[in-house]
């Protein structure tokens, strides 16, 4: 064959190679671009969700050629926990990442969701807010900045971009002059509230950032609309959490969890539609932030990774609807509690682990609010009828609201014979959910990550050696379940192997009171010389509050020691000094010997030394801010 002969075949070759790439590029399916539009802190008080109070009218519109969820919840009361949820598709229990601006890390072969759609060949930005408890998995976003927008990226790479509208969080309520737009006369003041103008004025000022949002979020449609790019692009609009007045923000009942979201679907991608999608309708799909990365990966054509533990709700991948959905709440800003609660939609089931804490332990951020004040006030004025007291009280073990007879949920029916069928039901899921997802929030903060150390937390939560599950977890039901008929079991916890249920014993006796406290002294006194520090600062509050003088002081003492950070680290420091606090009078004795305490961790996140912070200034402050009722 001549040369020339040859180079023609070659050149013939090559070009038919490049027309059967290009076939076969055009042949691929097209990829949407994906559009989220989050704002802070509201609940589904849409117009469009029924609310004739609220003034929404372009969400209205979009919600009108689009589909609005019903049952969706963010699985988290407050926005660092509940954004940590939607970045890994993980709940934060299962990966150590559950408090308020806590810092840890996932397993190496774990990616925050947007690396795989950078890896996809998307265009991923976010505007501008992360607030994340998790560190970053390499390069998550090409732009996450308020410079970040679809419109930098490749001409005609298909994108994922983020916009987070600010204008409705809790801040805004009581932040500055305003004047009205909505009528306070008008607000329906929930069960759980006081009827007076403070609150019915922050739920106007409320009403109103929602109609400010409206027209924000309008802005970025129209830039969508302009771009000739609408026809191209799946929208979700929704709320990072619950409202942003008090008991709803950072409280996992249905009011602080359940959130608007409305999607749309073009026509050209209506392939992945969820089922049942049509135009203005509603569908009752039980979702959680859970299912938002998933979901995403899976409208891009991309399988979800196996550890993800939410379900796709459209796309190629979508996956069988839940029959539930989960809540959950640990340390919120410089207090720590735990709850966990779980809904099938009309129910919703709260266990209380910690039962012996106030509902509204003094949150200095919370304090800010016009409403919170008035509230406390009468409060302590005994001026509140019970479903207004119940907030300022100590918990029950159980909870159970039946959303279609008490959208407050003030009535709790966990003790009601005619709904005992549903509370074991749910009581049993909770059970089932805690151990499924291998939860690591019953450890201490601290040990959640002292026993990470060179590993991650979700990693720990999968070593039996490292987090005996199943012993952690039975031994903090028994604990803040207040049987008396438990104290032997709690007692000999007080000598098990493991420091984790050395602490819930010790605090089962300090939940039993004085009585149970009588019978484990003896123990509990040795506990006080205990290696690890939790089981150390519980028993020092047990021999505090029920003790001798002589126990007093030496718990004083002991706990003076632990508040040092240089000791146990910033997340032990901000729980002994919280025990200080909450023992009132009989900690006065230590107070000048820890004032000039270092609150300074290294290996801490600024945000928890800032707490640490926080709660020594409180104590100083004094007198105990909560009001807390002991046994």
């Amino acid at each position: 064959m001549k040369l020339s002969t040859a180079l023609t075949v070659t050149r013939r070759s090559f070009t038919a190679l490049l027309c059967t790439a290009a076939a076969l590029k055009a042949a691929e399916p097209p990829r949407p671009n994906i559009l989220w539009i989050t704002c802070e802190d509201i609940g589904p008080e849409l117009a469009t969700y029924g609310d004739r109070y609220s003034v929404t009218p372009n969400l209205d519109r979009l919600a009108a050629r689009s589909v609005k969820y019903s049952n969706v919840w963010s699985n988290a009361p407050v926005c660092a926990p509940a954004r940590t949820t939607i970045i890994s598709g993980l709940y934060p229990p299962s990966t150590g990442s559950e408090h308020m601006r806590s810092m840890t890390h996932l397993p190496p072969n774990m990616k925050m969701f947007p690396c795989y759609l950078r890896e996809a060949g998307y265009y991923t930005t976010n505007n501008d807010k992360e607030d994340y408890n998790l560190e970053h998995t390499g390069k998550v976003w090409d732009d996450s900045s308020k410079r970040g927008h679809w419109r930098n990226r490749t001409p005609g790479q298909p994108f994922f971009s983020v916009f987070n509208i600010m204008t409705t969080h809790e801040s805004k309520i009581f932040g500055g002059p305003h004047k009205l737009a909505h009528d306070p006369a008008e607000v329906r003041v929930p069960a759980y509230h006081p009827d007076t103008p403070e609150v019915r004025k922050d739920w106007a000022r409320y009403y109103d950032n929602i109609t400010t949002m409206d027209r924000e979020a309008a802005v970025l449609l129209k830039q969508l609309e302009d771009d000739g790019l609408a026809d191209d692009t799946i929208v979700f609009f929704y709320g990072d959490h619950g409202a942003g007045m008090p008991r709803s923000k950072r409280f996992p009942y249905n009011s602080g969890l359940r959130v608007p979201m409305i999607v749309h679907v073009p026509e050209k991608f209506k392939a992945s539609a969820p089922t049942g999608y049509k135009p203005n309708g509603t569908l009752d799909r039980m979702i959680g932030f859970v299912d938002l990365a998933p979901t995403v990966l899976s409208a891009a054509g991309i399988k979800p990774p196996m550890h993800m533990q939410g379900n796709a709700f459209l796309g190629s991948q979508a996956g069988p609807e839940r029959a539930f959905n989960y809540g959950f709440r640990g340390r919120m800003d410089e207090r720590y509690d735990l709850m966990r609660s779980v809904t099938d939609g009309r129910y919703v089931y709260i266990r209380n682990y910690m039962p012996h804490k106030v509902y509204g332990q003094y949150i200095g951020y919370m304090f800010q609010t016009p409403t919170t004040q008035v509230w406390k006030k009468l409060y302590d004025e005994g001026k509140l009828n019970a479903a207004q007291r119940h907030f300022w009280e100590t918990k029950p073990v159980e909870e159970l609201y039946d959303l279609a007879n008490d959208r407050d949920e003030v009535n709790n029916l966990a003790g009601s014979a005619a709904h005992r069928a549903m509370l074991d039901k749910l009581r049993a899921e909770n059970a089932a959910h805690v151990r499924r997802i291998r939860d690591v929030g019953f450890l201490p903060e601290g040990e959640i990550h002292t026993r990470a150390e060179g590993s991650s937390p979700y990693e720990v939560g999968h070593d039996e050696k490292r987090y005996p599950m199943e012993r952690v977890i039975a031994m903090a039901e028994l604990a803040s379940g207040s049987d008396r008929k438990a104290l032997p079991v709690l007692s000999k916890g007080l000598e098990d192997p493991d420091s984790a249920v050395r602490y819930w014993a010790a605090t089962g006796i300090l939940m039993l009171g004085a009585s149970a406290f009588a019978a484990a002294a003896v123990a509990l006194r040795k506990v006080l010389q205990d290696p690890a520090p939790y089981p150390r600062a519980l028993a020092a509050e047990c021999l505090a509050r029920f003790g001798t003088p002589e126990d007093l002081e030496k718990a004083l003492d002991v706990l003076a020691n632990m508040v040092p950070a240089d000791k146990n680290g910033t997340y032990v420091s901000l729980w002994v000094l919280l025990t200080i606090t909450d023992l009132g009078d009989k900690a006065k004795p230590i107070l000048a010997r820890i004032k000039d305490a270092s609150l300074v961790d290294p290996m801490a996140p600024n945000r928890a030394q800032e707490y640490a912070v926080r709660a020594m200034t409180t104590l100083m402050a004094g007198p105990n801010p909560n009001g807390v009722v002991s046994q």
